[in-house]
């Protein structure tokens, strides 16, 4: 009997069984490269598909063929370029800068899973060796995230899951990537199977399936890992990636295995995610990352002149130096890398003693007036509503009391004149409003501390609060 007609009527089988969808990603580009009495060589364009069709679909495929053929079989899958003289086309390999980074834990490489079906690279970028746990300046703006982090980084595949999804968010420069890879690399050494990428890498990687008609094999991808890890979440657009991020969230809490996520800001914030990705990421454990205390600052700057000193001989900063600099870089963690740095540089280009009028000339343009600190719209509502002896919900309510009103008014304002939202934003937070409405009030409000002395006393008590 012809292994062609076996092939093809085991083809109509398993078309039958899994579905067009199922069908058209893992089976439809299989060919037969050889074919003897009692065994078959199959081959594929791609080491993923040979890797995942091994893993799931082998023993399908031989009994299959087996019933067709009514006698054993033996099938042999290999790589059609490894096998044959023909080089098939491939679409167009992802740029590096935006390939997922995949960490495969103790797999081998034909069964690490891999995002891009069509793409044989087994991994994009590796996890940053220096962003450790050791190497994570710890200090009481951090300590919560810092031992979340760890816990998570330490469990094993047998291990109840304690906090899931783990959400960490803080602003640019203060630790939120440091963390995510330290938990990547202690969980990679463990042997688990991990995956670490940026909302923008999952999107693009999304798009590409899409377009590829890969989707099931991306899907299938991701629910085949121990523990995800993306970062910079309030980058994640596109109704329908959101959409498939929601699923997959779900697929792998309700599995149990771990998902951490880090964005700047906290999951009720990012306006612009779905509704029912915030809600999930919400009933895990949120941790925020605060600002750099001086105290804390300095210890970063100490830990830096000790591994300063450790690659350029003779090099050193006095203690004093290290103080002027904390006390004056204030802004983020990137801030005192580079203020560090031009010390390091002014050193050994000139051969100059680091001293505080050097550390003046080089940071000059990193020392910034201190910034209030961020308001958050909740905090407005709420400090508002204790102000005023209502409650929070009543703000957000449709009352139109002038014991609601008023309070209503002046919450819109302050979200308006302390925060960066846009009157829409604003509106949305206010119980789904109008723009049009905040404007008024903010229009009114305006108006009247400027005629009223007590009203712009209260507001003016209502900023110190905030700002406390």
């Amino acid at each position: 009997m012809r292994a062609g007609a076996v092939w093809e009527r085991v083809r109509r089988r398993l078309r039958a069984e899994f579905g067009e969808d199922v069908f058209n990603s893992w089976f439809k580009s299989i060919e037969i490269d050889h074919a003897a009495d009692d065994a078959v060589r199959l081959s594929v364009p791609t080491r993923f598909l040979k890797s995942w069709i091994d893993n799931h679909y082998r023993d399908r495929i031989i009994a299959r063929w087996s019933e067709e053929a009514a006698q054993p079989i033996r099938i042999d899958m290999m790589v059609r370029s490894a096998v044959t003289n023909r080089v098939p086309l491939k679409p167009k390999a992802a740029p590096e800068s935006v390939r997922p980074i995949i960490q495969s834990g103790a797999r081998t490489p034909d069964q690490a899973p891999v995002i891009n079906g069509h793409s044989d690279a087994l991994g994009g970028s590796p996890l940053d060796p220096r962003l450790t746990f050791d190497s994570f300046v710890q200090g009481r703006s951090n300590t919560l995230a810092r031992a979340a982090a760890l816990q998570v980084a330490q469990s094993r595949t047998t291990d109840s899951v304690l906090f899931n999804p783990l959400y960490i968010h803080a602003g640019v420069g203060l630790g939120k990537t440091h963390l995510l890879q330290a938990i990547a690399g202690t969980a990679q050494a463990a042997g688990r199977r991990i995956l670490y990428l940026t909302a923008e890498k999952f999107t693009f990687g999304f798009v590409a399936s899409l377009k590829n008609q890969t989707a099931i094999a991306f899907k299938e991808a991701l629910r085949n890992i121990d523990l995800l890890i993306i970062d910079d979440l309030q980058f994640l657009q596109g109704k329908q990636t959101q959409a498939e991020f929601c699923h997959t969230l779900n697929a792998l809490i309700d599995a149990g295995r771990q998902v951490v996520v880090a964005g700047d800001r906290p999951p009720s914030d990012l306006e612009n995610l779905d509704e029912r990705v915030r809600s999930r990421l919400a009933g895990g454990l949120t941790v925020e990352i605060g600002g750099l205390d001086e105290n804390l600052r300095l210890d970063i700057l100490k830990q830096k002149l000790n591994q300063a000193r450790a690659q350029h001989q003779g090099f050193d900063v006095p203690l004093a130096v290290l103080g002027y600099v904390a006390k004056h870089v204030t802004q983020n963690g990137r801030d005192l890398d580079g203020a560090f740095n031009r010390l390091l540089a002014s050193n050994r280009l000139t051969n100059q003693p680091v001293t505080i009028e050097m550390a003046e000339r080089s940071i000059r343009d990193l020392v910034r007036v201190a910034e209030p600190r961020r308001v958050k719209i909740e905090e407005i509502q709420k400090i508002v509503a204790q102000h005023y002896n209502v409650s929070r919900s009543d703000i957000l309510s449709s009352r139109r009391t002038a014991t609601v009103v008023r309070p209503r008014q002046i919450a819109m304002y302050l979200a308006k004149t302390m925060t960066l939202r846009s009157l829409p934003e604003i509106g949305r937070r206010f119980g789904g409003r109008d723009h049009t409405t905040v404007l008024h009030a903010v229009r009114k409000i305006e108006g009247l501390v400027g005629q009223d002395p007590a009203l712009n006393e209260e507001v003016e008590v209502l900023k110190r609060r905030l700002n406390d």
